[in-house]
């Protein structure tokens, strides 16, 4: 048996030419090809959008209502005026709303405008500023006593 019956003679470019690299290999012409395929043995690490995330930032009501209060103790952390200051609240450049004088928390809601209030009443009552104490008192005296 002759090998020239089996095997033809083929040079490398013709080889290289007509192999075609998505055919398997038993469909490439001539039975045998020189073309080697490397399969990845490793995905590609590609970047990710995610992976990444924020501190908790810890928001909302710290004291609730009726709950005792000491001045400087935060009664509500939040973004914006969701709870507005009322009676001895302060208000903080990040919104936050804090305890002005000893007291117990109230919580109040503005039935027209559902606007919600926070105050703190004092235990030991509320306390006028002089220039408001005595009814009576013109500007005339006002000038006088200071």
């Amino acid at each position: 048996m002759a090998f020239s019956s089996v095997f033809r003679r083929v040079n490398v470019k013709e080889l290289i030419s007509n192999a075609s690299v998505y055919a398997s290999a038993t469909e490439s012409s001539g039975g045998m090809s020189l073309v080697f395929r490397r399969w990845a043995t490793k995905k590609t690490a590609g970047s990710t959008k995610n992976g990444r995330d924020s501190n908790p930032k810890y928001l909302g009501v710290k004291k609730f209502g009726g709950e005792k209060v000491e001045p400087g103790n935060i009664i509500v952390r939040q973004r914006g005026t969701r709870f507005h200051p009322g009676n001895y609240v302060g208000i903080g450049k990040d919104h936050t709303l804090f305890c002005l004088k000893e007291g117990h928390v109230r919580f109040e809601r503005n039935k027209l405008t559902g606007r919600k209030w926070v105050h703190v009443d004092p235990v030991a009552g509320h306390v006028l500023h002089p220039v408001y104490a005595s009814g009576s008192t013109t500007a005339v005296d006002l000038d006088a006593q200071l």
